[in-house]
C-alpha cells in the first residue's frame, strides 16, 4: 500500500499561484487550520478559494492571498461577519461568486461527478442569479419548466481535517456532520488531509470505526499528521473551537497592524509554536463543544 504521509511544508510545497483551493469545514468547524497557516507563511498567491468560509478565508483575505472567492458565507457563527473577510469584501479587492449553500454543494458534487452542471430549483427568483450572470437557466426537455443550471466548480487541491486517518489515506469523520468535506475531496484533482491522530490500518477494520469513513482512499492525495490541527475551529467530538481566541482574532481586526501582530504572534513561529501560545494540546482537548 502507498504510503501518503507528508508534512504540511511539502503540501503547500505542491500549490502553485492561481490554483482553485477548496477548503472543508463549516465556518468556525473542522477547519484545516494547521495546512492554512502553512499557506499564509508560503509566498502562493492569486488563489481561487471556494469555501462555506471561517477564519481559514479570513486569514487569507487578510494575507492578500485570494484573487476570487466562490462562497456561501464567510462567518464565526456567533462573531456573524468573519471581520477580515468583511474588510476586504468591502474594499473592493474580491473578485466573488456569492451563492446559495445548497448551489455551492452542488457545484462540488458535480465537479465530483465530472459533468459541467446540475439542474435545480434553487436560486430562481433570486439575487443570485442577477449577481452572477455566469449562472444560465435552462428549460427542462421534458416538462418546459426553467431551472438553474449550476456550473460545476472542479477543484485542483482541496484541503481538509479529519478526526484520524492512516497512512494509505483512509481518513475518518465522528463528528456530528460531515458538512461538505467528502464532495470537496471528490471536486478535487489532490486532496491533502490533516489529521489529529494517526493510527494503524487495523484500525479501521471493525465496522463501528469504518462506518465514519466518508470518501475513498483513492481521493486522499497525501494525509498531514496534525494533532490539533483544527484550531482554533472545533473538530468534534475531541474539541470545540476557542472562543476566546476567535474573540481576539476578531478584535485584532479593529487595529490597523491587527493582522500584522496577529500573524507574527501565531503563525510566523510555526505549527509547535502556535499551539504552545494557545495552551498546549490539553487546553485544546478541553475546550467545550458548541451546544446547538
Amino acid at each position: 500500500m502507498a504510503n501518503k504521509l507528508m508534512q504540511a511544508g511539502e503540501v503547500v510545497s505542491q500549490l502553485r499561484d492561481g490554483m482553485t483551493i477548496g477548503i472543508g469545514g463549516w465556518g468556525p468547524r473542522r477547519k484545516p487550520m494547521a495546512l492554512v497557516r502553512e499557506l499564509l507563511r508560503s509566498p502562493v498567491k492569486d488563489l481561487t478559494v471556494v469555501a462555506y468560509g471561517g477564519a481559514d478565508v479570513g486569514m487569507l483575505c487578510a494575507a492578500g492571498k485570494v484573487r476570487k472567492l466562490v462562497f456561501a458565507f464567510v462567518s464565526l457563527d456567533f462573531i456573524p461577519l468573519e471581520p477580515y473577510f468583511r474588510m476586504a469584501r468591502q474594499s473592493g479587492k474580491l473578485d466573488v461568486m456569492e451563492i446559495d449553500e445548497g448551489m455551492l454543494m452542488l457545484g462540488l458534487k458535480a465537479a465530483g461527478m465530472r459533468i459541467p452542471f446540475i439542474p435545480t430549483s434553487i436560486g430562481l427568483g433570486t439575487d443570485v442569479l442577477r449577481h452572477n450572470p455566469e449562472i444560465a437557466v435552462i428549460g427542462s426537455p421534458y416538462d418546459g419548466r426553467d431551472w438553474v443550471a449550476m456550473p460545476a466548480l472542479p477543484l485542483d487541491v482541496a484541503l481538509l481535517h479529519a478526526d484520524r486517518a492512516d497512512a494509505r489515506g483512509v481518513c475518518q469523520i465522528k463528528g456530528p456532520d460531515l458538512y461538505m468535506d467528502h464532495l470537496f475531496a471528490r471536486a478535487a484533482s489532490q486532496t491533502y488531509v490533516s489529521c489529529d491522530e494517526l493510527v494503524e490500518s487495523s484500525y479501521f477494520e471493525s465496522e463501528e470505526e469504518a462506518r465514519h469513513v466518508h470518501w475513498e482512499r483513492s481521493e486522499t492525495t497525501g494525509v498531514v499528521h496534525a494533532p490539533c490541527g483544527a484550531h482554533p475551529s472545533s473538530c468534534a467530538p475531541l474539541y470545540g473551537f476557542d472562543v476566546a481566541h476567535f474573540k481576539a482574532y476578531a478584535a485584532s481586526a479593529k487595529d490597523p497592524e491587527g493582522w500584522q501582530q496577529y500573524y507574527a504572534r501565531y503563525v510566523a513561529p510555526g505549527e509547535e509554536a502556535y499551539l504552545a501560545s494557545v495552551g498546549g494540546a490539553d487546553a485544546v482537548r478541553a475546550l467545550p463543544l458548541p451546544v446547538f
